[in-house]
């Protein structure tokens, strides 16, 4: 009942500046991530209203280097979402992971331990949200066409912080109708203006 998000919201995708312009321009569109360690599965994964975080991974892209690191902004409407930040569907995931285990219980496979998250991966997340869309499907139930979940990462911001220096929200988003527009982010300017004296 509650899983409609009414709201639009901003995401930012870290790239290189010849991609968000292809975008923007409607000449190329953005491709699904597929990675066996994507934490929240399948799709086009933005930062939540963070336009300095998406421009810091397109610098520091783990995988290579980006000639010209840019940010492509992003409208979307979260639609039907699976929100971790939502209790219900927290409990949701669990019971996907429960499903995995007991299979794997049940055929005696031994390679459920190899699904571990670890060294920066998430390989045991993306196979437990993927799994849940699969249940989801099996039950006929509507898909959900984003996933939303919050990332703590990073060091303390001070001692004995809880908070860190690279937490954010994260966006994975499925239905790729949920992203309304694109658009090239503009820098702020000063304001109020400061009168000057001629």
């Amino acid at each position: 009942m509650y899983r409609f998000t009414p709201c639009l919201t901003l995401g930012f995708h870290g790239c290189d500046k010849s991609l968000r312009d292809a975008v923007v321009n409607d000449q190329q569109t953005l491709k699904y991530s597929r990675n066996r360690y994507d934490w929240l599965g399948s799709g086009i994964y933005f930062w939540e209203n963070d336009y300095d975080r998406a421009l810091n991974f397109a610098i520091n892209h783990p995988g290579r280097k980006i000639k010209s690191p840019s940010v492509l902004g992003a409208v979307i409407d979260l639609g039907y979402c699976l929100n971790l930040l939502n209790t219900k569907d927290r409990e949701l995931v669990k019971k996907s992971h429960e499903t995995i285990k007991n299979r794997i219980d049940y055929f005696e496979i031994k390679s459920f331990p190899n699904y571990r998250n670890n060294n920066g991966l998430h390989d045991l997340d993306c196979l437990v949200i993927e799994n849940l869309h699969d249940m989801q499907q099996s039950l006929n139930q509507p898909p959900f066409e984003s996933v939303r979940n919050a990332f703590t990462e990073g060091s303390e911001l001070y001692p004995g912080a809880s908070f860190q220096d690279k937490t954010h929200i994260q966006l994975c988003i499925r239905n790729p109708n949920c992203i309304k527009a694109f658009f090239v982010p503009r820098l702020e300017v000063e304001w109020p203006p400061v009168n000057k004296s001629p």
